[in-house]
């Protein structure tokens, strides 16, 4: 599996967070990272909701989901991209005894079901998932993700910030960023 390396462009923070090609130093296209790309990709698309989410803009019925994943499976042996991440656009944190659960067990949920099909269809061993609501922002959840793929071992660091305004100026090589 051979992909085009994304790199977050950490210049450039406003409502989304900006993906670029990644350039090797002779100015042809990284075509290293595939699996990290893959994950960043599933995380950072927004999945078809369930019928019975709740969305997050009351005033619209637009479950998102991509027009590709009609029939993924029977046309070329794919699975549905994405995550439910969206879901979490307009919420607020919220602890295990709120009516919608835990915002952080949510999360993993969410991430968890957007990487089950990487096991399932063996692109990796098996993954290693902690979810926990940062203790220095406090509008910050961050993800530590361990993909296993034979004896390769990915580590990868996902924040999902739930206001824009904290986003911090840097951030360590290998943490991607998930802005609702």
């Amino acid at each position: 599996m051979v992909d085009i390396r994304l790199v977050q462009n950490r210049q450039f923070y406003s409502i989304s967070i900006p993906l670029d090609w990644s350039l090797l130093p002779d100015g042809t296209l990284d075509n290293t990272h595939d699996i990290e790309t893959a994950i960043t990709i599933a995380l950072g698309t927004d999945a078809l909701a369930h019928p019975d989410d709740v969305l997050p803009d009351p005033h619209s019925a637009d479950r998102k989901g991509w027009w590709g994943d009609v029939d993924a499976a029977e046309i070329w042996g794919g699975w549905p991209i994405g995550s439910r991440l969206w879901l979490l656009r307009r919420s607020k944190i919220t602890d295990f005894g709120s009516k919608e659960g835990a915002t952080v067990v949510r999360v993993q949920d969410y991430i968890y079901e957007a990487l089950i099909p990487f096991v399932k269809n063996k692109i990796i061993s098996n993954f290693d998932l902690n979810v926990t609501r940062n203790a220095y922002n406090r509008q910050e959840i961050d993800a530590n993700l361990i993909v296993y793929r034979g004896v390769d071992v990915i580590n990868m660091q996902f924040s999902v910030f739930f206001n824009i305004t904290s986003l911090p100026s840097t951030l360590p090589n290998g943490t991607y960023v998930i802005m609702l």
